[in-house]
């Protein structure tokens, strides 16, 4: 994907999703192309397990949310246009900002840090 303006705001508008976590959470990468938060759990494999990240790929800019994958009664209720954007088990692919949708991602963020922080969660992983 061309590094562009619209590229830039969107991959900005996506981070700024993240970046209220990152005083609780672990800032593995914080770049022009890519941010990634880790939780502080660490898993039988001996890694940190991953809360959330934003990248720029080549065709998208690629917002992945972790908790999604474990716990995927938080997607009930979700839009279709919500759902429309996402690939795989916790991923959401945008060319472009959708406030809206934005909007409706960062609630299911927040949801997703509560459900992993809620009390033995993270154990049950």
């Amino acid at each position: 994907m061309e590094n562009d303006q619209t590229t830039q705001e969107t991959f900005a508008a996506l981070k700024a999703i993240l970046e209220p976590f990152a005083s609780r959470l672990v800032v593995v990468k914080d770049g022009p192309d890519g941010y990634y938060l880790d939780t502080t759990h660490i898993m039988k494999s001996k890694k940190p397990l991953s809360f959330g990240a934003v990248t720029i790929g080549k065709n998208y800019i690629s917002f992945h949310l972790v908790p999604i994958y474990f716990f995927t009664d938080l997607l009930e209720g979700m839009s279709k246009g919500l759902r429309a954007r996402k690939q795989g088990k916790a991923c959401f692919n945008f060319k472009q900002s959708d406030p809206e949708l934005f909007e409706e991602l960062a609630k299911l963020t927040q949801a997703g840090y509560e459900r992993f922080h809620s009390e033995g969660s993270l154990e049950a992983i």
